[in-house]
């Protein structure tokens, strides 16, 4: 009888053929790419290329350029937000730093499919040392999930309200409600920090390295400031693209845009898509439908939002050039033998 290879080999084997299953990350890029080929197509066969063209013809380029300085103003306070969170566990570069990092990571994300390459950079250029890079990529990921949470409130809350007719009062309880939840799902995940400490030899570089991240649970406050500059974020975020609206005649309250544009920018954080194209302009033709904003009106909205977010990302362009980079360095003597 044939004797059954080892558990190892079966493992390694096994291992090997989910490698080989996974999609190269040309393929992603290409399918990526065509997704949002296929989107946009879509919606230009739906366009009335005249009035879309008109619509563009007579844009008030002064409410745009308001539009993005507002935007460019949400993303120094999002720098802020960054820094916050980064600064108690041991990153003690300036505010003016992580703005300047911050930038840089929106021009490679415009650059690189999805968000997270923008992501990667950030954490890279913010430290010099692998171990440091990792820890960096925590303050990364833990300013982007401040960030969707503060989203998905507002979200929540504006569509709530719309839904149901709700007054100011029951709309702030919404909210209220909506807050305390994810509070205390931030709560309870950093709190489990201690557990996890409690199952690692202390020894370990992984214990050294999660218990950075205590200040996160000694100090609450931190997550909770950062919501607060994520409201900001967001809700200046609305208001640049409510202003872009404007450029183009579309005069709704504001209350529309805070209900719209985050559930937009929800869609936009997931990493499907390049730079949110054909996404963008699809969601803001079906959720403006219902304010009586035609097909044409939202996919111009789209097109100026992203031209905004590729002038944005520009400016980290710059800045990521203009950089003095650090000399060379000599290489160091080796002792001499005793």
């Amino acid at each position: 009888m044939q004797e059954s290879p080892p558990e190892s080999a079966r493992d390694t084997d096994e291992a090997a053929g989910r490698a080989g299953r996974r999609l190269p990350n040309w393929t992603k890029l290409l399918l990526r790419a065509a997704a949002a080929a296929v989107l946009v197509a879509f919606l230009a066969r739906k366009l009335d290329w005249p009035v879309f063209l008109d619509l563009l013809a007579r844009c008030d380029w002064w409410w745009w350029t308001g539009g993005l300085l507002i935007g460019l103003l949400s993303h120094t306070v999002a720098a802020v937000r960054w820094a916050a969170l980064a600064r108690p566990i041991g990153f003690p570069q300036s505010v003016g730093t992580f703005i300047w990092r911050f930038f840089e990571g929106q021009f490679f994300s415009l650059c690189l499919p999805g968000s997270i390459g923008g992501d990667v950079v950030k954490a890279y250029r913010l430290a010099e040392t692998t171990s440091g890079r990792l820890l960096a990529g925590c303050t990364v990921l833990a300013d982007r999930l401040t960030g969707v949470a503060a989203l998905g409130v507002l979200a929540g809350t504006a569509v709530a309200a719309r839904e149901m007719s709700l007054g100011l009062p029951a709309t702030l309880g919404v909210g209220a409600i909506l807050l305390a939840a994810v509070m205390a799902v931030f709560r309870l995940g950093v709190g489990s920090i201690d557990l996890l400490l409690t199952l690692i030899p202390e020894e370990h570089a992984t214990r050294r390295f999660l218990s950075h991240l205590l200040p996160y649970q000694v100090q609450p406050g931190l997550i909770l400031r950062a919501i607060g500059w994520s409201f900001v974020v967001q809700m200046a975020g609305a208001v640049a693209v409510a202003c872009i609206g404007r450029a183009l005649g579309i005069t709704l309250p504001l209350a529309a845009w805070f209900a719209v544009v985050p559930l937009v920018a929800l869609a936009m954080a997931v990493p499907i898509r390049i730079s949110g194209a054909g996404v963008r302009e699809g969601l803001l033709v079906l959720l403006l439908a219902p304010y009586g904003v035609k097909t044409d009106a939202g996919v111009a909205v789209g097109l100026l939002w992203f031209l905004a977010t590729i002038v944005t990302g520009l400016v980290g362009g710059v800045l990521f050039m203009l950089e003095p980079r650090p000399a060379a360095r000599p290489e160091a003597e080796l002792p001499a033998n005793t």
